[in-house]
């Protein structure tokens, strides 16, 4: 299950909330000078924990300001709730923060899980088994539309696709994503690994060409190469406002850095 010549890779996810935007600003710079490869934010629109109402930015806006404010990292949602955006919209959306940051878009999406986000914004919440079928129905537009639009991406955008469902979201990921962000222990991780990597010979793919992503939020030390022997690559760290309390990603960017040599 490990995937071979993919080097480990760093990234945080700078969660917009209790935050003033100068302060996240600050956070996402901070995150480049660090060294992270990928800096995300969430596509939400209130807090998700802490003071429910508490201060929080829109994600896609706040992208675009971070494909100016730094020079090198990449930067995605993680992820975009694909309920939010008509699917062609969205493609315009990521095509032109991937101009604007020179091809450091890395377009991070999800089904969406967060009932609050939809029934405050006025989109129906439906079911789960709706939303995915709605994703699955989303992904071939965006890809569509990116393949039409003037200018076009500067690189062909990655496409990040977050969640663990077994039968319909690994599935997705096989048929779509260059990326697969999953949460879980190591033998969670092994067994959606398993699976997806099974999706992949049900439709005639190399499973070696999608990345695997965990969230951390323990050392790496232990983590690290457990995840690792499962084939996992990427690692990102979550930092929540106002704060943002770095030390936590500083000790997966040593550790990256030791073990890629």
């Amino acid at each position: 299950m490990t995937t071979p010549n993919r080097p480990i890779r760093v990234g945080v996810q700078i969660q917009p909330q209790h935050a003033d935007y100068a302060t996240i600003r600050r956070a996402a710079s901070e995150a480049e000078d660090l060294g992270v490869d990928i800096a995300f934010n969430w596509d939400h629109f209130f807090p998700l924990y802490g003071e429910p109402e508490g201060k929080h930015y829109e994600c896609w806006t706040m992208l675009g300001a971070w494909a100016e404010s730094t020079s090198r990292v990449e930067i995605g949602a993680l992820v975009t709730c694909n309920s939010y955006r008509n699917p062609e919209l969205l493609a315009d959306m990521a095509r032109t923060v991937d101009n604007i940051s020179d091809g450091r878009l890395i377009l991070g999406i999800g089904s969406g899980w967060f009932e609050k986000d939809y029934n405050e914004y006025g989109y129906e919440f439906g079911t789960a088994g709706g939303r995915l079928n709605d994703l699955g129905d989303a992904l071939p537009r965006i890809e569509a539309r990116l393949g039409k639009l003037n200018p076009q991406p500067v690189r062909k955008i990655p496409v990040l696709i977050g969640g663990g469902g077994e039968k319909k979201t690994l599935r997705l990921v096989a048929k779509h994503a260059d990326i697969w962000h999953g949460f879980g222990d190591p033998e969670v991780v092994e067994r959606k690994v398993r699976i997806l990597d099974q999706h992949c010979a049900d439709v005639g793919r190399d499973p070696g060409e999608i990345e695997r992503s965990v969230a951390v939020e323990s050392e790496p030390s232990e983590l690290g190469p457990k995840l690792l022997e499962r084939g996992v690559s990427l690692f990102t760290v979550g930092v929540n406002g106002p704060d943002y309390d770095f030390s936590l990603l500083r000790q997966w960017v040593e550790w990256r850095d030791k073990t890629n040599g």
